[in-house]
């Protein structure tokens, strides 16, 4: 298969981002970082798997930590539950920091750090939808997870240093108690500035990212949403209702092909009344879908976070919000070309679909 051409830089408030949209790109990216680290690496990921991509990384690590960088990594414990402990022994006896976000009482029980980034020498990070396993790093031809990562270098990656140690400070804690984490969760939270961190947490209203996504659709023109699961909250559902009633361009992407298939059936069970709004939705055909991307007139959200309730109201989640016009149009392109791989769902699919 031939080497398909780099990926296209911006630069958007003194920030270079790069989309890396293939899995072999996502795992160079994330293998160069860690090897190009000169000080410290903070790194966090929900699944971190026992398989050849989880033992690459381990080894840039080992060997960023025999170097002499300082080191710490944060796995969730629900995310993570099927790999065994023995495996990062290895970077343990490195010198590596490694924590466990595992909390097991009351609402805390449901919490899970969904959130996925890998920061070196606060001026270099990685985020996205993808986590360390075989599956995130393939090709649609290797059936793997189709997602998305986000390489931002410049001073909106040193912004993250000080939430990662807040929360690293947390997880560690002996009594990690949820107002301190939510504390937190708001502290970091930027609400100015065309590059802006969003976090997600436990709450009882939208989370922050959310927040910020749904006064962006107020009045859009444009929205575009590739979302891998799609369960939006009633007020979210309102938002794209009106954008299509106002004839405002509003596209959404969701799975043909999942990990579980009732996220499917939940995601069909919006589409009667958004295509009546005049919302054109698709379904990604090639491979099982777990891109998260929201773009938004000129702004463009890309992280950790799902379009469902989970992430909306409990899971901690990252999200960058960009504004800018060129890097939204570069982003649009890509929808364009995942639209061509999906499935327009016209109201005779859906009815033939839904049957009698």
């Amino acid at each position: 298969m031939e080497t398909p051409p780099p990926q296209p830089s911006f630069t958007v408030d003194g920030n270079r981002l790069t989309l890396l949209d293939t899995g072999p790109r996502r795992l160079d990216a994330l293998i160069a970082l860690i090897d190009g680290a000169a000080h410290r690496l903070r790194i966090l990921y929900y699944i971190y798997a026992d398989d050849d991509a989880g033992r690459r990384v381990n080894a840039a690590m080992a060997a960023a930590a025999d170097r002499g960088v300082a080191v710490s990594l944060i796995i969730d414990g629900f995310g993570s539950e099927d790999t065994d402990p023995a495996f990062f022994a290895p970077l343990h006896d490195a010198g590596v920091k490694i924590c466990r976000f595992s909390p097991r009482f009351g609402r805390r029980y449901l919490l899970r750090n969904h959130q996925k980034l890998a920061l070196a020498d606060e001026d270099r990070i990685i985020i996205g939808g993808f986590n360390v396993e075989d599956d995130y790093f393939g090709t649609p031809e290797d059936a793997a997870w189709q997602d998305l990562g986000l390489l931002v270098e410049g001073p909106a990656a040193g912004r993250m240093a000080g939430y990662f140690d807040a929360l690293h400070d947390w997880v560690t804690a002996e009594k990690g108690r949820l107002r301190p984490l939510n504390r937190a969760l708001a502290q970091w939270s930027e609400t100015k500035g065309a590059t802006r961190w969003l976090i997600g947490g436990p709450t009882r209203r939208l989370s922050p990212w959310a927040k910020a996504l749904r006064t962006d659709m107020a009045q859009a023109k444009r929205i575009d949403l590739i979302a891998a699961y799609f369960t939006p909250s009633p007020s979210l559902l309102r938002r794209l209702d009106k954008a299509g009633k106002r004839s405002a361009d509003v596209r959404v992407v969701t799975a043909a092909k999942s990990d579980n298939n009732a996220t499917i059936a939940a995601a069909r069970f919006t589409y009667a009344g958004l295509l009546r709004s005049g919302v054109a939705l698709f379904e990604y055909q090639p491979s099982k879908l777990h891109t998260k991307l929201y773009v938004v007139d000129d702004a463009v959200h890309i992280g950790s976070a799902n379009f469902d309730m989970r992430s909306l109201f409990i899971n901690l989640e990252l999200m960058l919000r960009i504004e800018d016009r060129a890097f939204a149009d570069h982003v649009r392109g890509y929808v364009d070309g995942e639209i061509a791989k999906s499935q327009a769902i016209t109201p005779e699919w859906y009815k033939a679909q839904a049957g009698p």
